[in-house]
């Protein structure tokens, strides 16, 4: 039997993907953290196909001899800004595939510097999987193959209140309004201030209209290195639209500072997570997604539109991970070397695993009257 190790599959990222891969292969499944207390209530959420392991990622000793034992390594202990490669290396180094659910720029430069050395050792990494990034990378590559030519790619998403997801999550948040990011934007590289640019667009029911601002996602490098566009901007923004409005205020009046010190990080984590557990009985903790490409169609300026909607941003986020897992665990996704989504995952594959779980992307393609 397959053996899947999650490091940190205590959590409710970890938990979904567990869930996932349990639902969709026979593989044995063992979660990892450093508090048995956690990994006790996490195995009585998941039932008795898993097994929890206690593990501190500090310790090499340990990562080596738990990876060695698996066919399949799955990586959720964010937030991936403190995080080096150092799992992926030990994968890399016994031989072992790889996954994650990174969702930043420096780890995701970190993995792909790895690419040469896991191709030489014919281990398959697939980063940045999940919702965003993950799914939205497949949206974006599905949507560049359908028109004849792409220029400008935007991925706009919104959370409803937590997402469902813990304090983790919001600890990314905030961790992402630290300091500019480089947008590819007219061919270049250009500094952008996050949660700037505020725009309101269409989004699924039952969210309709809803407001998003310049964030940073390592969508914004990969798709950037995937293909020849002149513009890849990423957005992102909540529901209700007052955590917005809270989210500007910490990002432009609080002094950078203070923003960046790692206890003002686990304040305003720990503060949004309470507030979020009162808003989630009424906002729901959904995610939507919205992909737009402009380009060429037949000769005509064209804008292609995909969107994706689902209840629950924590389990979407197990769905998108725990495709990828099931397409290495079954020999499906057997590509050496370090690749985010986009690069690894073909239009057909995805499509089928969406079908396989029930979920859809809407596209729509509007020609000629469309302003590029």
């Amino acid at each position: 039997m397959q053996r899947v190790l999650i490091i940190g599959g205590c959590g409710r990222i970890g938990g979904s993907i567990a869930k996932d891969i349990l639902a969709h292969t026979d593989a044995e499944v063992t979660i990892t953290g450093r508090n048995p207390q956690l990994g006790t209530a996490a195995l009585e959420r998941l039932g008795s196909k898993v097994q929890f392991q206690r593990l501190d990622l500090s310790n090499q000793p340990e990562v080596k001899t738990a990876i060695a034992k698996a066919d399949l390594v799955v990586h959720s202990a964010g937030p991936f800004h403190y995080r080096n490669a150092d799992v992926l290396s030990v994968c890399i180094e016994q031989g072992v595939d790889y996954t994650d659910v990174s969702d930043e720029r420096s780890f995701t430069r970190k993995a792909l510097a790895m690419h040469a050395e896991a191709e030489a050792a014919g281990v398959t990494a697939v980063i940045n999987t999940g919702v965003f990034p993950g799914i939205s990378n497949s949206m974006v590559r599905q949507g560049v193959e359908t028109l004849d030519k792409a220029s400008s790619i935007q991925l706009s998403y919104i959370v409803a209140g937590s997402g469902g997801a813990g304090v983790t999550v919001m600890r990314t948040t905030f961790i992402g309004l630290q300091r500019p990011f480089d947008a590819w934007l007219n061919g270049v590289w250009q500094p952008v201030k996050p949660y700037t640019g505020r725009e309101s667009l269409e989004f699924p029911a039952p969210y309709g209209k809803a407001h998003v601002y310049w964030y940073d996602m390592p969508e914004s490098i990969t798709l950037q290195q995937t293909f020849p566009v002149d513009n890849v901007i990423t957005k992102f923004g909540v529901v209700p639209d007052f955590y917005n409005h809270a989210t500007w205020t910490m990002a432009h009046w609080l002094p950078s500072v203070v923003l960046r010190n790692p206890q003002t990080v686990e304040f305003l984590a720990h503060v949004s997570h309470s507030m979020t557990s009162v808003t989630d009985r009424f906002s729901g903790t959904g995610v939507a997604m919205r992909c737009d490409i402009k380009g060429q169609q037949g000769g005509q300026e064209a804008h292609y539109v995909s969107t994706f909607a689902h209840e629950n941003a924590a389990i979407a986020t197990g769905l998108g991970t725990g495709s990828i897992a099931e397409l290495m665990l079954t020999g499906k996704l057997k590509r050496p070397g370090v690749y985010p989504v986009e690069q690894a995952l073909s239009t057909d594959l995805f499509k089928t695993t969406m079908n396989s779980r029930q979920l859809e992307i809407h596209e729509t393609l509007r020609q000629a009257e469309v302003n590029a």
